[in-house]
């Protein structure tokens, strides 16, 4: 059976992770520019707030991770008001050791070991848009764990790093989101996924995408009438069924040409379009650019 998490991570490819210690005491706020791509922190040790525009804010505390899909502005302080230090990580050049806030003498309240990474796809929009804008987890020692794997690799200069860190965060990345509460999930994958009728169409989708799907088809499927199916597909994962698969076919054919050597008839039957013809009709009007066009700036 076809697993739709593990397709959506691997189409975003993740790549390029930095990651780093950050430590604070005493009084100390700092607020974050949005940033866009994803951003990850655990705390090792001791409390601190967060606040992340459009969540309600948190205590973060010894155990817990953070995993912003595309980091909006926030702020991170300690348990006592101070004033607030303003920075924007698109501008400010990473540190080369531990980040401090706060007093910096003396042992810290609160110590975490945080990073970002990005995703290489085009369309990490799109599919970023199907997950959860935050996810807090508590009691999971793994990602902890495996956090601090990635914090190791990436300071190393070993063959094979980029390759190793691509697979850390694959499943830094699906460790997270199968531990995600998802009853403060909004409407998206996991949403879908955590709903068996629906996750049923969610699968057939992604395991059959060469299939003309239909909502009939797809409400079969799942044992349920075609209004109520649709009603309960839009309800959880946020878009219409036939608007979800287009946007995945489309993933799909962008990576399928990026990548080159393929005719345009065979990404087309691959992805469930009859002729050529009919599916650059439908990715033009999609993506704004005829396959070749895209496939000539893509490359």
């Amino acid at each position: 059976m076809s697993d739709p998490l593990s397709e959506v991570i691997r189409l975003l490819s993740p790549k390029a992770i930095y990651s780093k210690g950050i430590s604070g005491a005493g009084r100390w706020a700092v607020r974050y520019a949005e940033f866009g791509q994803p951003g990850f922190c655990a705390v090792t040790e001791g409390r601190c707030r967060l606040a992340v525009d459009g969540e309600a804010p948190v205590i973060l505390e010894e155990g817990d991770f953070v995993l912003l899909p595309a980091t909006p502005a926030f702020t991170m302080s300690g348990l006592e008001p101070a004033p607030v230090a303003r920075i924007d990580p698109t501008t400010v050049p990473p540190p080369d050791g531990e980040v401090r806030h706060g007093r910096a003498e003396g042992p810290p309240d609160v110590r975490q070991f945080g990073g970002y990474f990005a995703f290489a796809s085009p369309d990490a929009g799109l599919l970023v848009s199907l997950l959860p804008r935050m996810i807090h987890i508590r009691g999971v020692p793994r990602l902890t764990q495996l956090v601090s794997l990635v914090g190791e690799e990436a300071t190393r200069d070993d063959i094979g790093r980029d390759l190793i860190l691509e697979r850390l965060v694959e499943i830094l990345l699906v460790e997270a989101l199968r531990a995600a509460p998802l009853e403060e999930a909004r409407p998206g994958l996991l949403r879908g996924l955590a709903d068996s009728r629906i996750a049923i169409a969610l699968r057939q989708m992604h395991g059959d995408v060469e299939r003309p799907w239909t909502v009939p088809e797809l409400a079969r499927a799942a044992g349920m009438s075609r209004s109520a199916f649709f009603d309960r597909f839009v309800r959880t994962v946020g878009v219409r069924p036939m608007e979800y698969l287009l946007s995945w076919r489309m993933a799909l054919a962008k990576n399928m040409l990026r990548g080159g050597g393929m005719a345009l008839d065979e990404v087309a039957r691959r992805i469930g379009y009859g002729s050529a013809s009919t599916f650059s009709t439908a990715f033009s009007r999609h993506v704004g650019l005829p396959p070749g066009r895209f496939t000539r700036s893509a490359a």
